[in-house]
């Protein structure tokens, strides 16, 4: 397994473990605002991408 693969398994985790978290935790709406969060930066960087490609 190569450094970058291996690097890529602990991101996948830390996002999961993360997840697991928001839904332990006892906030009301934090997977909510954990999923929102998410979208605003997936659609952040998309446009980011387009914008210096």
């Amino acid at each position: 397994m190569s450094i970058n693969k291996f690097r890529g398994l602990l991101y996948t985790l830390a996002k999961l473990l993360g997840d697991v978290q928001a839904v332990r935790s006892p906030r009301k709406g934090a997977i909510t605002r954990r999923i929102g969060r998410r979208l605003a930066g997936k659609a952040t960087g998309r446009m980011l991408g387009k914008l210096f490609r």
